[in-house]
């Protein structure tokens, strides 16, 4: 992976937290694919600074199981199987659900306006002739956690954020990838379709429309055989290379 075009050098004092939130950001946006090693020193030299901040920060991330330490000590993005990737696509779906369903109940006018116009430049986006990849899986975030937020339950957000951060690295699969259910602009339809339930406070509608994003995203995630079984990873085994969202080269191995 290229870091140095991912990333931003620090220099402000507050180093762990800078460089967590910066790779935080590369799960979030899928910007690390599942099985991708990573190296303490490559991040740290991209950022500019020592690598103390980089392994306190990349600790953080192991124990919330964003990255991992595999058995010969290497970083890596967690592989993630069909089963694991059902069973938080399973809870996706109650959490967000349940945040959707608050939102309904509480949105105002301005948030409404607000949320709109979110939703608005994600359909500019994925209606032009060649989306930008990077905003699209950009503007799609930012509007669902815009909703979200409108809950007013700061542990709900906590939660959902956290699950958002394990499944990142491929969540944004089809986004990336620039795929039919892209080209046809599935993703716009369900947003319509949840914006306008907002709008009319329609709680079961806008849940179902936030079921209907997730699911279509997930069912479609599993049919290109980008996931891996529980046995490939009980032996170590990598995961076939995703047919257009993985990069041709890993990272090296831990420092």
């Amino acid at each position: 992976m290229d870091f140095a075009g991912l990333v931003t050098p620090l220099t402000r004092q507050t180093l762990s937290s800078d460089v967590y939130n910066q790779l935080r950001d590369l799960l979030l946006y899928g910007r690390a694919m599942p099985g991708e090693q990573l190296s303490l020193r490559t991040i740290a030299q991209a950022l500019g600074v020592s690598v103390m901040p980089v392994r306190e920060a990349v600790h953080r991330l192991v124990a919330e199981q964003a990255l991992e330490l595999s058995s010969n000590r290497a970083l890596r993005v967690p592989l993630m199987t069909v089963s694991q990737f059902q069973e938080i696509t399973a809870i996706r779906i109650n959490l967000e659900g349940l945040a959707t369903a608050r939102a309904a109940a509480r949105v105002d006018e301005a948030a409404c306006q607000a949320i709109a116009s979110l939703h608005e430049r994600f359909s500019r986006e994925i209606a032009s002739k060649r989306p930008d990849k990077n905003r699209l899986i950009a503007f799609n975030k930012e509007l669902h956690f815009a909703i979200y937020a409108q809950a007013g339950m700061p542990m709900l957000l906590q939660m959902i954020e956290s699950l958002w951060l394990r499944i990142g690295p491929i969540l944004n699969y089809d986004l990336r990838s620039g795929t039919e259910r892209v080209r046809e602009r599935e993703p716009d339809d369900q947003h319509d379709r949840l914006v306008d339930a907002l709008k009319e406070k329609d709680a079961a509608g806008a849940v179902e429309a936030l079921r209907c994003d997730i699911q279509g995203a997930a069912d479609f995630i599993i049919s290109q055989g980008v996931l891996v079984t529980a046995d490939l990873v009980a032996a170590g085994a990598q995961p076939a290379p995703a047919k257009a969202a993985r990069r041709p080269r890993a990272g090296s191995p831990t420092a």
